[in-house]
């Protein structure tokens, strides 16, 4: 019975972090690219406040904490076209990755970044003025 317990439970484990969000491994110019040839868009899941204080040009806003309340459908499909690769990025790459496994489940195509907002900035992504 004890092995069967632990089977059980590893089988839980895997299966949990087989679906997990992850940190993407497209490059930075990859990323830019798609977002400029309209293939994918820019998720920025700071909160408004953070937004305000300084965004990317090309990206769209999407609060981590409106993801878990829960986004009308039509809103997200506004600001998530269906077909569309979605980049999610945050401060420092740790948000991103929760809402990335909430909107996973929803049936997006995300790839969190690994790079926060002032790391990308350094990487060339433009900042909106």
């Amino acid at each position: 019975m004890n092995r069967f317990v632990c089977g059980a439970v590893a089988m839980c484990a895997v299966s949990g972090f087989a679906g997990a969000a992850d940190h993407t491994t497209d490059s930075l110019e990859t990323v830019k690219k798609s977002v400029a040839d309209g293939k994918a868009v820019l998720v920025d899941v700071r909160e408004d406040g953070e937004w305000k204080d300084g965004h990317l040009k090309d990206a769209r806003l999407l609060p981590l904490s409106d993801i878990k309340k829960g986004v009308p459908e039509e809103k997200l499909k506004k600001t998530l076209p269906p077909g569309t690769v979605v980049y999610l990025h945050c401060g420092s790459g740790i948000r991103c990755l929760a809402a990335g496994e909430l909107l996973k489940k929803q049936g997006y195509d995300v790839r969190p970044l690994k790079d926060g907002y002032m790391g990308l900035l350094k990487a060339g992504f433009p900042q909106e003025k």
